[in-house]
């Protein structure tokens, strides 16, 4: 993902807000947020006929250097372009990036009214570790989160 490609990435993002079941989140941010709130090594789009159909990025959860290797994972795709397994090529493209870059431990918090999401996370090695209930409001809405991590069998074995 390059900043050019930030106009495309907001818009989808925006599309995943306006479901209402991909964030907490009420608008997106501005790139300069967004570029420092992402690791800059694992952040990629998926392109088809040269326009951005989707993207995926990783969050650090913590400055703590114990949890260096523990990212949160964002996979988004256009909405014009579900149900074509991009959402899965870019989670298995970040799985893949993100242990390259020293990342041992994934994990995503997604509505349990999200149902693909959860799916395709647990095609791709995550699991579900618990239910975060009422962790955040939304449109005065307590809503719930299914917390899911991906332990990688390669980084962080020693």
């Amino acid at each position: 993902m390059l900043p050019q490609h930030w106009e495309a990435v907001k818009k989808i993002y925006e599309e995943g807000i306006a479901t209402g079941n991909a964030t907490f989140q009420t608008d997106s941010p501005k790139w300069q947020e967004w570029d420092a709130a992402h690791v800059e090594t694992c952040r990629f789009v998926a392109i088809e006929n040269d326009e951005v159909v989707g993207w995926a990025a990783l969050t650090a959860v913590s400055g703590r250097c114990v949890y260096a290797g523990v990212a949160e994972v964002s996979v988004y795709v256009a909405a014009n372009a579900r149900g074509k397994k991009i959402g899965s090529v870019l989670l298995q493209t970040l799985i893949i990036e993100s242990e390259k870059n020293g990342f041992w431990t994934l994990q995503s918090g997604i509505f349990p009214e999200n149902k693909p999401s959860i799916v395709m996370h647990e095609k791709n090695g995550f699991r579900i570790v618990g239910y975060r209930k009422k962790i955040g409001k939304m449109k005065d809405v307590w809503r719930d989160n299914v917390f899911l991590e991906r332990r990688s069998a390669v980084v962080g074995v020693d």
